[in-house]
This record gives C-alpha cells, structure tokens and sequence, in this order.
C-alpha cells in the first residue's frame, strides 16, 4: 500500500440506501461524478454492496457506499437487505435516496428510525424533484434533488459535508502520547508472513504520527534492536513492536524504557482497548472443549506461519495446556452468532474503520463473550501485559 495512500479504513464511510428504483445508483453517480453504479429499470440492479474510495469535497477522502434495494423480496434478496443492513456497521454517515414522486412506505420509515437509534448522522434525498410539480422547502435531514438533471446535487453534496469530518484521519496513534525532539524505535519483523514490498498498516500509521510529533523514529527489525538501542545516545521515549516479535523485544528492552505493541496502539486508536484488556483474562479460564474465535478484519493470503491461524493458537495451547477448539473468521464475515465461543481474539482492526471494530465488540458484549485483540492476548500469554499497558496508568491498574 502507498504511504500517499489514504487507507479505507480511516475514511469517512457514506452509505447510500433506499428502495429499488428509487434512483439510488443514480444519485452515487451524480455526486462522485463517475459511473461508481450500475443504472437500470429493472429493479434489483444493484446486487451487493458496492464500495469505491475517493475525495468528495468538502469532506476530503471518502467510502462511497452503494447498497441493494431494501423491498427486494426474493430469497436472494433476503440476504442482500440483511447485507445492506450490516453495511450500517461501517457507516459514519447514512443517504436514505427517496423517489419522491412516492408516498414513504414502511420500510423507509423503520430505516430513519435506525439511524436516529444508532445517532448516525443522516439525510433523505428526496430524488426526481423534476417529476413533482411543487418540491416543498427542505426540512431537517431533507434535501431535493434530481440525478437525471443534476439540480439540487451540489446542494447534496454541501449537506453531507456539514455531517461528518474526516473519519480518523486526525486521530492520533501514538503522537498524543509524546514530546517534540524524542526518538521513537519501531520494530517491525520480516518474516515469511510480512508483506512484500511494503509495510502493513499500523506500522505505515506509526511511522507517520511520529514524524508529525517532531520526532525521531528509528525502524528495524527485531534482530537489531538491541544493537539500535546501543547506538542510540539518548534513551527513546518508547519501543512499538508487532505482537509476534513481543517475547524477543521485551527481553532486548530495559524495563525503564515503556514497551508497546502496534496492536495495543490500534485498539486504543479504535476505542476498545478498554474492553479489550477486561477480555483477555477470558484466556484464564478456557477449559477443554471451549471454542475459540479468531477473528481479522483483512482477507490477506494466509501464510504458513499466520499468526491468526498458526501462531496464536499455538501460544493458546501453550499457554493453558486445554484442548480447545479454533475457529476463524477474515474480511467482513464476522458471525452474527458469537454464543458458542468462550472468547474473541480480534486483530488489531486496521483495515477496519472504528464503527465496525467497535459495533463487533458490542455484539460481543450483548451475548456476554469476552472479546480481546492480539496484542493484548499475546501480551497476556507471554506475561508483559501490565508493562505493555505503562504507557496507559488508567488501563494499567485493571491487570493484577
């Protein structure tokens, strides 16, 4: 991925709802200004969620969002509302399109009232305003508008721009938690399972908020960090490490310089760590015959020593010396039914955006399944978790 990459997950998400034929398709055309969907008069046109990364003035870098129609009543379409549905998850911002030469029907109405419940900022497009005779004033979360002539869509656009801000493109990583002229060491291990040619996410993220806290940041991989150190003249603010390196880095750092992971940084950037670190001691009490669930936003290639599928669940027998059962989930299917697992162990959530991660927590909470990440479960297991948490007191003082 480019470092001049905005990533989708720190975009704004806009989703884009409505009933088939309402001009959905029409309307995500006329704003992003590109053929993103496909138009039809057939309805059911739009089959799955389509999504496409651009800048949308004036909200900056975007996920544009288009959904199939909410009154498909055939068998597929069952699934596709459901899908439709889950794409709330994700959103930052909601578009219910609206063909205004009709009366709103029941199904429009229990959509509006799932935005106000989730308080997900929101507008109806009231689409074809060139087919009513007398359009009436926009009221509140209203605005008109036609995709065939384009009137009123530069008003749409103004209107979306007033909801939301930039995703988390401001959000720090790690910048908020150091001083201008410090050094920051980052290790980042390439192994069989690091991507070729680039830097995954977290490390790209870090990289960056270092630099824009003024400070120094040295990279290198586990091999040489106890030589890095060496050279150094002054002693760093702070080691970030990927989680699978954690036992190596943690006996190669003085205890007096704060050691952290890039996947605690993450789920502190996507507002669980909180939950995450009262999750993992979930790990404590697994017995033979609990299933676990491991679970990462990304559908990368697996490699043959992946850390969701090979190395975790290998520390996890290590770790409690039970007979458990592993189960994975990647990308967005993550089960809608989380009863039968004991725990949930969740990546770091980088390619995910903070509404997901933490929409995913909540399911989690509401069927009483403890939910951890990676770092902290890999931190718990090699018995540094309380030092990989120094640099959060407040987080700190819930491990023993």
């Amino acid at each position: 991925m480019s470092l001049n990459f905005t990533p989708a997950a720190i975009r704004t998400h806009i989703g884009f709802f409505g009933l088939c034929n309402a001009g959905k398709s029409s309307v995500v055309n006329a704003i992003t200004g590109q053929e993103m969907a496909i138009v039809s008069q057939n309805r059911g046109t739009t089959t799955d969620p389509v999504s496409k990364t651009m800048e949308l003035l004036p909200l900056g870098p975007v996920v544009i969002i288009d959904t199939p129609g909410l009154d498909d009543e055939s068998a597929l379409g069952e699934e596709r509302v459901r899908r439709t549905r889950r794409v709330l998850a994700r959103c930052d911002i909601a578009i219910l399109v609206h063909d205004a030469t009709t009366a709103f029907t029941q199904a429009e109405k229990e959509l509006v009232s799932l935005f106000e419940q989730r308080a997900l900022p929101y507008l109806v497009v009231q689409n074809k305003m060139d087919l009513v005779q007398a359009p009436h004033p926009s009221l509140s979360h209203t605005v008109w508008a036609s995709a065939t002539t384009g009137e009123g869509i530069q008003e749409l656009k103004e209107a979306i721009g007033h909801l939301g801000g930039s995703g988390e493109i401001d959000k720090p990583l790690v910048r908020d938690l150091l001083r201008a002229g410090q050094t920051v060491v980052l290790v980042t291990p390439i192994d069989s399972s690091a991507p070729k040619g680039r830097m995954i996410l977290p490390q790209q993220q870090a990289i960056r908020d270092v630099l824009e806290a003024d400070c120094c940041c040295v990279v290198v991989v586990e091999d040489q960090l106890r030589h890095a150190l060496g050279n150094l003249r002054e002693k760093p603010a702070m080691v970030i490490t990927d989680s699978q390196a954690f036992e190596r880095v943690a006996k190669d750092t003085p205890l007096d310089i704060p050691l952290t992971s890039f996947s605690i940084l993450m789920a502190r950037y996507k507002g669980f760590l909180r939950q995450a670190v009262e999750g993992v001691v979930a790990l404590e009490r697994l017995q033979d015959g609990d299933t676990v669930l491991i679970s990462e936003g990304c559908t990368h290639h697996r490699q043959c020593m992946d850390i969701g599928t090979v190395k975790i669940p290998r520390w996890l027998f290590q770790h409690t010396g039970k007979q458990l059962h592993i189960e994975t989930s990647s990308g967005t299917g993550f089960p809608e039914d989380l009863s039968r697992y004991r725990v949930v162990i969740h990546c770091g959530g980088c390619m995910l955006n903070a509404k997901e991660v933490q929409y995913r927590m909540r399911m989690a909470q509401a069927e009483g399944v403890p939910m951890t990440n990676y770092g902290v479960a890999i931190a718990q297991m090699k018995g540094i978790l309380k030092r990989s948490l120094a640099l959060f007191p407040d987080i700190a003082k819930l491990v023993d």
